[in-house]
């Protein structure tokens, strides 16, 4: 049910909305947390007289306990649309929640000259303080949320780009793997080898993990699955780069990989690449 707090909050909106958007944009550009270089003045104000706009028809339902109801929709789907964009820029988002916070100010000023009564003055203040503040917590769950996209989504990028799949020579490619292998990278070096071995129809795949520190059961797994997944797609894995202490430890872990061409180099791998594939070997090499 609307309750009857808040009456003058929405009246202060509709009465002193030239004065509140002023001084609200005095605040924010006086604020610490202002960042002019992602953000230009007439953008931030153009912001702020949309949010205005929009919460005086969303005050007007009367409904502050909770912002579920659909006449914030539009209030908060504006401010979804703001977290997002923000995010995207670079702000952090302590300069987001300021957006909404900053707002608190100039109400509470109108409130204050508006009501006389002490115990209605503490009501309206208090329902402004609620619904301001669950907005600053939706934007900036919505900031976050935005946020966390964006890192997983470069942090598949940079896995991608840390996989390249090389064509060494017609129908041999080539997979140097630098780092950990754990089950995400596993996927990713999956998926960027078997969409290589359709784009150029590759039989052989040389996968060289002497830039790998160690190889634990996990790891061998994983190399395992790889080299299963090129067979299925017509392609053989020749793994390089076992060193001696590679080596020691798979037989010492029981991993069998007798049914997989290992050797201690790429360039080694690439020979017997060569070979298979029936290449003419470039002068020189043996």
């Amino acid at each position: 049910m609307p309750s009857a707090a808040g009456q003058t909050v929405r009246n202060v909106l509709v009465k002193y909305e030239k004065e509140v958007l002023a001084e609200w944009m005095r605040l924010q550009l006086a604020a610490t947390t202002l960042r002019a270089d992602l953000m230009k003045e007439n953008e931030l104000r153009e912001q702020s007289r949309d949010l205005l706009s929009l919460l005086r028809p969303a005050l007007e339902s009367g409904r502050f306990d909770t912002l579920e109801s659909p006449d914030w929709n539009q209030v908060k789907e504006f401010l979804a649309r703001i977290s997002r964009s923000r995010a995207q820029q670079g702000f952090a988002p302590s300069e987001t929640a300021i957006f909404v916070l900053s707002l608190k100010q100039p109400i509470f000023d109108r409130l204050r000259n508006e009501i006389t009564e002490t115990q209605a003055l503490a009501d309206e203040l208090w329902v402004t303080t609620v619904v301001l503040d669950r907005l600053a917590l939706f934007t900036t769950e919505s900031f976050l949320r935005t946020r966390e996209a964006v890192i997983q989504s470069q942090q598949r990028e940079l896995l991608e780009l840390s996989t390249p799949v090389v064509e060494l020579w017609e129908n041999i490619l080539a997979l140097p793997l630098i780092g950990t292998l754990d089950s995400e990278r596993t996927q990713v070096v999956m998926e960027s080898l078997l969409q290589k071995i359709v784009e150029t129809g590759a039989t052989i795949a040389i996968i060289d993990i002497t830039g790998v520190p160690t190889v634990d059961t996990l790891v061998a797994q994983h190399l395992l699955k790889t080299v299963a997944a090129a067979r299925l797609m017509g392609a053989d894995c020749i793994i390089s780069g076992i060193r001696p202490q590679i080596a020691q430890t798979i037989v010492h872990l029981g991993v069998n990989l007798s049914e997989v061409t290992t050797k201690a180099t790429l360039a080694a791998a690439f020979v017997v690449a060569m070979r298979r594939v029936q290449a003419k070997l470039p002068t020189g090499v043996a």
